[in-house]
């Protein structure tokens, strides 16, 4: 705190204090005096209309509620003095008068506000006799579940739409005792930020309904964990009864997902019980069918199929394998002889492999909505990364030029500076590169002059050029349709040379939870065949981990490979790869690992719950396999044994630096390759059903 310019206040008679243009619940709450209050939330706009948190300030006429009374010099303010304590316990009485006597059956009953203020402020017994006002429950979709009549008209959700995530579906209508919270068009909630709004609500007007009459808040254990779906890596909280996951809420980091979470990483648990659950080894017996074995005869089966197989053997793995996985996995295959090993599923273009850097933000999260420019390339940041777009989003508002250049398709939540609308991306941004070099900014182009000489440039290509060289931070942004692209080694060139002719921070995003993680491990290997080459021209032996045929862009060739083991969490899809053998995989809650986010933080997890059935960690599986196949180093106990040894492994890996143009440039006329959609990116978001039959599950592509 500045004391130049601070302020002296007096709340409760304790001398405080204070910066100018704070409130008076900022201040309570920053030295632990409780003001109580339901509209009132540190993330949204003062609203100031539930008066529940009304103090007695000097001089003033009336009381003031806390929320949205500014500080001044002298001030003095008694939050607990007979008149406020009278004011609040009259507000309380009002809130309560038409508050249905839901307790015993409510969700939110051990975790709701107004039970517990009602506590401290409420009457034993209530004057009003007149007929409580009853409200027809709205439809928000498979996610939120309504109860309007335990609506207080806080306005949470309604801010949290308008404010947070963008879309402003929720609003109140009617007036008087006749106002109604709801969507203003009848239809389930369409952004991927919506369940925040169950946390938000002080009531139980808004709750989980995939969670809804499952469990009380006080049986349920918190466990903290990392969120495994995109690379933000959210902090989460996971809530467990006599083992088993029954909800996933947020846990505060203002630096990575502050409070929020997105739909994906919070309803996504719903998979785990998925009836496909693999439980139980499985070897295909003389007839083709797969059939239940034990553990020892599925792993030495595993190793004499890869040992015979040798160098001529290779692995595919998800993005979203924990570190300690792909460790342990490059390390056993290239202990058999191979360097095929490969975690980015959906690459296409593997020319500039060698010259490219991991992938990583290169900034941090909070940076980002410090920006002043930021160029969003082959991006649909809400479906891919939905809190980085939730910060890009607050960059803009903050009066950044965000620029994009997408296919028309993809949606934003804000106003864009300029937008060039394309399915070809090469020829835009090499348009832009030229526009930098004309306002002087640079000549060499390291191998691209051709292709950017022949670009035609438009007033929206200068615009955004312009915005770059103004910005004193920029961004470019590369997102998931880039990685998919199949002139990726162009674009990364052409995006690098604009960064370096603006002196922005090159950011790139790619799939999964952790793709940073598994190119410093050594799982994007350069040296043997590909995710590509290993899909067109298998090799004798294949083996997968943590996918499905979904996640490979075809199976014809690698279902007719001489030998496939697979290490799965779930049986549906492992058909169509015809695996040889089946290895029954921990999920994410199930074993502990750890993921490394776009800021290249490396974040560690529990398991919260034992393996469903015989399955077993990944890590504990590649270890035995290891052990089996006579490889030295894989006497590791524990997975913080295998994380050291990767760190140490990985001190002097790259993940920074610029790409060099390809030998050849390929085609400048490829239209964009669409990925996944939101719901679909792995095989525990494909079976949460609640997300499937949600607005956004039921749309078809990663665009629409």
């Amino acid at each position: 705190m500045d004391n130049n310019n601070s302020l002296t206040i007096q709340v409760n008679d304790i001398e405080l204090q204070v910066e100018p243009g704070q409130t008076l619940i900022e201040v309570a709450d920053a030295n632990g005096i409780e003001i109580p209050r339901f509209c009132y939330h540190k993330k949204l706009s003062t609203s100031a209309n539930c008066r529940m948190c009304l103090v007695e300030v000097e001089k003033a006429p009336k009381m003031m509620p806390a929320c949205a009374t500014p500080v001044m010099d002298g001030m003095k303010a008694w939050t607990k003095s007979p008149k406020a304590i009278a004011a609040q316990k009259s507000v309380m009485e009002f809130l309560l008068i038409n508050h249905p006597l839901d307790c015993p059956v409510c969700d939110q009953g051990g975790e709701c506000d107004l039970q517990e203020i009602a506590m401290g402020y409420g009457a034993g017994t209530a004057r009003y006799s007149e007929k409580k006002r009853i409200v027809k429950d709205k439809d928000y979709g498979s996610l939120v579940s309504t109860e309007m009549t335990r609506c207080i008209h806080c306005t949470r959700c309604v801010r949290f739409g308008t404010e947070i995530a963008g879309i402003t579906e929720i609003g109140g209508t009617g007036r008087g005792d006749h106002m109604e919270i709801g969507t203003y068009v009848q239809k389930s909630l369409s952004s991927e930020l919506s369940g925040n709004i169950i946390d938000l609500c002080p009531v139980g007007a808004l709750l989980s309904k995939p969670f809804l009459y499952s469990a009380r808040s006080w049986e349920l254990k918190s466990l903290p964990s990392i969120a495994p779906h995109d690379a933000v890596g959210s902090h989460i909280q996971v809530q467990v009864r006599n083992g088993e996951v029954m909800r996933v809420i947020p846990r505060e980091n203002e630096s990575l997902n502050e409070i929020w979470i997105s739909d994906r990483d919070r309803f996504s648990y719903l998979g785990l019980n998925s009836a496909d659950r693999m439980t139980q080894p499985m070897m295909r017996n003389d007839v083709g069918k797969l059939v239940t074995c034990d553990w020892q005869q599925a792993l030495e089966a595993t190793v004499k199929g890869l040992k015979a197989a040798g160098a001529e053997s290779g692995a595919l793995a998800s993005p979203s394998a924990t570190v300690e996985e792909l460790y342990l996995l490059q390390k056993l295959m290239r202990g058999l002889g191979s360097s095929s090993i490969d975690c980015r599923l959906g690459q296409q273009d593997f020319s500039g492999q060698q010259n490219q850097p991991a992938p990583q933000l290169n900034s941090t999260l909070e940076s980002v909505e410090q920006q002043n420019a930021v160029l969003i390339v082959g991006a649909n940041l809400r479906h891919e990364q939905p809190l980085l777009a939730h910060r890009v989003r607050k960059a803009a508002l903050a009066g950044a030029a965000v620029s994009s250049v997408n296919p028309a398709q993809v949606n934003f939540n804000y106003d864009l500076s300029t937008t060039v609308e394309t399915d070809q991306l090469t020829p835009a941004l090499a348009a832009v590169a030229k526009a930098m070099v004309a306002l002087g900014k640079g000549s060499d182009l390291d191998g691209l002059t051709a292709l950017v000489a022949n670009a035609a440039v438009d007033e929206s290509h200068q615009a955004i050029a312009q915005s770059l060289i103004d910005g004193e931070q920029v961004m470019v942004l590369i997102g998931g349709l880039v990685y998919r692209d199949a002139n990726q080694a162009v674009l990364y060139a052409l995006a690098d040379a604009i960064a370096q002719m603006s002196g922005a921070t090159l950011s790139v995003v790619t799939e999964g939870a952790n793709a940073l993680g598994g190119a410093l491990v050594g799982a994007a290997s350069t040296a043997g065949k590909n995710v590509a080459e290993m899909i067109a021209e298998p090799p004798k032996a294949v083996l997968l981990m943590g996918i499905e045929a979904k996640d490979l862009s075809s199976t014809d060739a690698i279902r007719k490979t001489d030998f496939v083991v697979a290490m799965a969490a779930f049986s549906d899809g492992l058909n169509d790869l015809q695996a040889d053998i089946v290895l029954p995989m921990a999920a994410f809650t199930e074993t502990s690992g750890t993921l490394v986010n776009m800021e290249g933080s490396w974040q560690s997890f529990q398991g919260v719950v034992a393996p469903k059935g015989e399955a077993r960690p990944g890590w504990k599986i590649l270890r035995v396999l290891g052990t089996l196949a006579n490889l030295d180093g894989f006497d590791l106990d524990t997975s913080e044994e295998v994380l050291a040894e990767a760190k140490t492994a990985t001190e002097s890996a790259a993940q920074a630096g610029g790409w060099s143009a390809p030998s050849s440039l390929g085609s400048d006329q490829t239209t964009v390759s669409i990925g996944h959609a939101i719901y679909a990116v792995d095989p525990l978001v494909r079976r949460s059903e609640a997300l499937q039959q949600s607005h956004l599950g039921q749309q078809k592509g990663e665009i629409a």
